[in-house]
């Protein structure tokens, strides 16, 4: 299976290799994990969809890549999704895919583009991880939701292995910040034999 750019992902290590790493992929990303069987972002939609009663609520896609997310989150009934990338080659994949509202452009030396309270419901799927957004972005994000907004998110393998990912979640929780409504461990990329954890975060 081809792999020419998924194995080198988790090795990243500044946002710059990050940003210019997947500006250079995102021509063939959609085949690269379709071929590895991506299928985090059905999971994380349908674990959404099941916490969610009104399916016109606006989601913000953060770290949207080409759009796989959002085919995803449309595929179970969501009608309004945003989409949020720092890569403006990935966003153009997003674009002609036509899930999307609205796609956004931002810095990633400056990942902090979401106005608090803007939206109700954030996914992050496959984004929060080695070789893409750090630890901190889980706080970033949960800083922007409302009381009672959700967070939709994974973790795969690589992230799992790395205690600093899943502590974030555990602060949130510990503090009663935020309450955990589901977590299910399942495939991720089969074809590279990894799997990963989908989230469903409340907070409080």
């Amino acid at each position: 299976m081809t792999q020419k750019f998924l194995a080198s992902t988790y090795n990243l290590e500044t946002p710059e290799e990050t940003r210019d790493h997947y500006d250079k992929w995102a021509g063939s990303y959609d085949a690269e994990v379709d071929e590895n069987g991506y299928v985090t972002p059905g999971r994380v939609a349908e674990a959404l969809r099941a916490e969610v009663s009104d399916l016109n609520k606006p989601i913000l896609d953060y770290g949207c890549g080409t759009g796989l997310s959002g085919l995803a989150l449309r595929k179970v009934g969501f009608t309004t999704i945003d989409g949020m990338d720092p890569s403006s080659d990935m966003l153009d994949g997003a674009r002609a895919k036509g899930a999307y509202r609205h796609l956004t452009g931002f810095d990633i030396l400056d990942p902090a583009p979401v106005s608090a309270g803007s939206y109700d419901i954030i996914t992050a799927i496959g984004v929060i991880g080695a070789g893409a957004a750090p630890p901190e972005t889980f706080d970033l994000l949960m800083n922007a939701l409302p009381s009672g907004g959700l967070l939709a998110f994974s973790f795969n393998d690589h992230a799992l292995a790395d205690p600093a990912f899943e502590g974030r979640l555990n602060d949130w929780l510990d503090m009663g910040a935020a309450r955990l409504l589901s977590k299910e461990y399942g495939d991720h990329l089969p074809g590279m034999n990894m799997k990963s954890n989908v989230y469903i975060v409340e907070k409080a």
